[in-house]
C-alpha cells in the first residue's frame, strides 16, 4: 500500500497478562487471593492490524502480515501512549473506519476514551461469553446440563443477538439465597450494563467486522508466554521490558533496523 493511501479498516487490539517476577518487584503489591503477596506483574500488550476483506458468510478476515505489537510492564499511562504512537505509526490518522477492541477492562476503555475517542469501541464477544458462564456456574454449580441450558437462553438469546437491556434486566431480576451469588449476579449486571454499546453483536457483524480480540490473545502467547512465562522463570521489570522490545521488534519485522539504530548510537 503506497504511503498516504487511505486504510479501509484499522483495529487496535489491548489485554494484559501476567509475568513471573523477582520478589523485589511486588514488594507492597496485593496478589489475585486476599491477604496474599503478588507474585507476578502485568504486561499491557497492544497490537495494530489491517482489513480489507471478508469471506462469503460475511466473516472479517485480516491482511496478511498486517499485525504489529507493542507492550511493557508499565502504567497504564504509559502503555496509552506507547499503543497511540503505534496507531499513529501504522496510518490511525488515514483510516476510513477505526476500530479498538478488547475485554471489559477498565483501563482499557479509559484509555479509548482518551487516545482514540473517534473510534467504534468493541467488547470482545468471547470474553462477554465467559462473563455469563461465570454466572451460569454460580447459580447451578456441579450441574452441567442446567448450566448449558441457561446459557442457551441468556447468550444465545440475549448476548450473541445484541440484546443487552433485556439481559441486564434478566439478571436484575435474578434472586438468590446465598450473598455471594447475589453479588456476582449484581456485579456481572453492572458490566454488561456498562458496556451495553460495545456490545452490539449483531451490527458489528452486518457491517464484516470482527467481534473477537483472538489476534491479540494470540499475541499475548506468541510475543510474553512463549518467551516470559516458561518453567522456572522470574524477571525483573527492566529484563522483561528489555525482552518484550526484542520479540515486538522480531514480530514487527524491524529487528535489523533495531540493530541498525543500536550500532548508530
Amino acid at each position: 500500500m503506497a504511503v498516504g493511501e487511505p486504510l479501509r479498516i484499522l483495529y487496535v487490539q489491548m489485554d494484559g497478562t501476567g509475568v513471573p517476577v523477582v520478589k523485589k518487584e511486588t514488594v507492597g503489591r496485593q496478589g489475585k487471593s486476599e491477604g496474599q503477596p503478588a507474585h507476578t506483574r502485568e504486561v499491557k500488550l497492544g497490537c495494530v492490524f489491517t482489513q480489507t476483506r471478508w469471506d462469503k458468510q460475511g466473516y472479517a478476515i485480516r491482511d496478511p502480515d498486517s499485525t504489529t505489537y507493542t507492550g511493557a510492564i508499565e502504567s497504564a499511562e504509559e502503555f496509552g501512549r506507547r499503543i497511540y504512537a503505534e496507531a499513529w505509526g501504522r496510518g490511525w490518522s488515514r483510516a476510513l473506519r477505526k476500530v479498538v477492541m478488547g475485554d471489559g477492562a477498565e483501563w482499557i476503555w479509559n484509555l479509548v476514551a482518551l487516545h482514540f475517542p473517534d473510534a467504534l469501541p468493541i467488547v470482545d464477544l468471547y470474553h462477554a461469553r465467559q462473563h455469563l458462564w461465570e454466572v451460569a456456574r454460580r447459580l447451578f454449580p456441579n450441574k452441567e446440563g442446567q448450566q448449558k441450558a441457561w446459557m442457551k437462553i441468556h447468550q444465545k438469546r440475549l448476548l450473541d443477538r445484541g440484546k443487552i437491556e433485556k439481559l441486564v434486566g434478566a439478571l436484575r431480576s435474578m434472586a438468590s439465597d446465598n450473598p455471594e451469588v447475589a453479588e456476582k449476579i449484581r456485579a456481572e449486571a453492572d458490566y454488561f450494563e456498562r458496556n451495553a454499546e460495545r456490545m452490539r453483536y449483531p451490527k458489528f457483524r452486518r457491517q464484516h467486522l470482527f467481534v473477537g480480540s483472538g489476534v491479540i490473545e494470540a499475541g499475548c502467547k506468541t510475543v510474553v508466554a512463549s518467551r516470559l512465562k516458561r518453567s522456572g522463570m522470574f524477571w525483573t521489570v527492566r529484563g522483561a521490558n528489555a525482552i518484550l522490545a526484542l520479540r515486538c521488534c522480531h514480530l514487527n519485522g524491524e529487528f535489523e533496523d533495531y540493530w541498525e539504530a543500536r550500532r548508530a548510537a
